[in-house]
């Protein structure tokens, strides 16, 4: 049997850290990460360009999941909304996979400081924090398994989300 871990949360709330955490600890464990698939300059977000994220996203994590070689496969992006998390998983091969859907979240306070951090070290625009913040209550209405991260560990987090 295999392992899909889909895992969301708010810009600044550690997705990235953890998936790349799972993906040590995990056997033969492959990750993706959906902020990849947006690696664009000039950044255009139109029906066109979202469409094209969504498509690229499910071909490759299809991919992963019907090679033989990984049995975990780990997939961050901030899916924000129940609709984006439906549409992923109803394009994905899903047979004999058990589906894992995660949403990490952590007090505004500790979001804020997180980011804060992130901009003093020029890897974030200043802009984040209200957008962060102001995704953060969306994931209460998501229909996956809440993990608040405040004052956790990378480790105490695996230990939550992993069978």
């Amino acid at each position: 049997m295999k392992h899909l871990y889909l895992i969301g949360g708010p810009m600044g709330v550690g997705k990235t850290a953890v998936c790349r955490a799972l993906q040590q600890r995990l056997p033969n464990c492959v990750f993706l990460d959906g902020d990849w698939c947006w690696d664009m300059k000039p950044f255009y977000v139109t029906d066109e360009t979202k469409a094209m994220v969504m498509d690229n996203i499910c071909h490759v994590l299809g991919n992963f999941l019907r090679c033989s070689a990984f049995d975990n496969v780990v997939f961050c992006w901030v899916m924000h909304q129940q609709s984006i998390l439906d549409e992923l998983v109803s394009r994905l091969p899903l047979r004999d996979v058990e589906l894992h859907c995660i949403s990490l979240t952590a007090s505004r306070s500790a979001l804020a400081d997180r980011l804060q951090k992130d901009i003093e070290a020029g890897l974030r625009q200043p802009d984040v924090i209200g957008r962060s913040l102001d995704y953060l209550p969306l994931y209460e209405g998501l229909n996956t398994q809440k993990v608040d991260t405040t004052g956790l560990t990378i480790e105490e987090i695996i230990e939550t989300i992993t069978p």
